[in-house]
């Protein structure tokens, strides 16, 4: 016979399930059908949601002081080692050479962060404090890692919406960025060929390019030194052709070991009662603001080069500068071919989109130093 304390035990599990958790194991639900169904940044989306399932199942030892789930947050989110180690890994797996052909689109790459700076007032406005304020406009760089070193510095206790909202506006590039492209362009100006330019990069040159970079922003911006080190010494590794497996294994087993641990990490600080307030809605839709100022501060400063350069310059290209790469790139060219199926936009594209994944490093360090977050 079972008496009633066995019973009780059997069944705490069941009588510590709050509303809370339940609406979180919801949002799992929808996390993976986005990442298994619709291919949203699988690679992400699917671990953010099982950490999150996991964490809000009650009781569960995972959460521990000693649970796996806070040892992968601890060893790599609060240090912020994971976003520095898949920073290489982008690094080894970005060409410049696109940008180093046209170098003005390093304009394209800065105008792609202006969403950064005006979400972080308007957060100010809506009563978040300056670290959170400054936290939640980095979504605008539209880079995860860049999102996770800044606000986990910054705002840890925010980590967990402001990670879900990067990562879920990166994966929805193919749907947010053409409405804006299509508000601020004509369709002449859409169908604009752009000639490639003729002048080879040599590998000296793309040997120097990651060194020089590392050297200048540390010196001026020195709090975005350990985002810029790490994205320059893939590039490094890359272009080096020295140490090929070093590279290989960065842009490929240590990115993906290191995906998957930040993935649950992030998802073990979703937790019910921390993620379900209205701050996260708020967080939520000044992201996806951030994504679309971004978008149209790019597009309108790709017009302004096409006036000054008598109209040679796509404005499509701008929406580029962000720095979701290289699908932002790609998007860009997609749209172009619909207007004009010989207009080949792509490696133009892919120039303003390497600016911009500099640019919101740079941007990320900015925000950094204005929030003393060294102090």
């Amino acid at each position: 016979m079972i008496d009633q304390q066995t019973i009780e035990l059997l069944m705490k599990g069941l009588t510590h399930i709050t509303w809370q958790s339940m609406v979180m194991i919801g949002v799992s639900f929808v996390l993976f059908y986005l990442a298994i169904v619709k291919d949203y940044e699988p690679l992400l989306l699917l671990p953010i949601g099982a950490g999150c399932m996991l964490a809000n199942l009650p009781l569960s030892p995972l959460m521990d002081e000693h649970g796996m789930l806070k040892i992968l947050y601890q060893v790599g989110v609060e240090n912020e080692l994971y976003p520095l180690l898949i920073f290489v890994g982008i690094g080894a797996m970005t060409d410049f050479g696109p940008l180093l052909e046209n170098p003005k689109f390093v304009l394209l790459g800065a105008a792609g962060q202006f969403g950064i700076f005006m979400t972080l007032i308007l957060a100010l406005v809506l009563g978040f404090n300056q670290k959170e304020a400054a936290s939640i406009g980095i979504i605008g760089a539209i880079d995860g890692p860049t999102s996770i070193y800044v606000s986990g510095l910054l705002a840890p206790h925010l980590l967990g919406p402001i990670t879900v909202a990067a990562y879920s506006y990166m994966s929805l590039v193919p749907i947010i960025m053409p409405p804006v492209i299509y508000a601020l362009t004509t369709k002449h100006e859409r169908g604009i060929e752009m000639a490639y330019s003729s002048r080879k990069i040599s590998r000296r040159t793309r040997i120097i390019f990651p060194i020089i970079i590392t050297v200048m922003v540390g010196s001026l911006v020195p709090f975005a030194t350990p985002l810029i080190g790490m994205l320059m010494l893939g590039n490094l590794m890359r272009e080096s052709g020295a140490v090929e497996r070093l590279t290989q294994a960065s842009s490929n087993e240590i990115a993906n070991m290191v995906t998957l641990f930040l993935g649950l990490a992030i998802g073990s600080t979703m937790g019910g009662e921390a993620f379900l307030k209205s701050e996260t809605l708020f967080i939520l839709g000044l992201g996806l603001l951030a994504f679309g100022v971004d978008c149209a501060a790019g597009v309108l400063f790709a017009k302004l080069l096409n006036f000054l350069s008598g109209g040679k310059v796509n404005p499509i290209i701008g929406a580029a500068g962000i720095s979701a790469f290289p699908m932002a790139a790609r998007v860009c060219q997609q749209l172009a071919q619909k207007e004009n199926f010989q207009n080949f936009l792509l490696m133009h594209a892919m120039g303003a989109n390497a600016a911009g994944q500099v640019a919101s490093v740079v941007a990320g360090g900015v925000v950094l130093a204005l929030m003393g977050a060294g102090g």
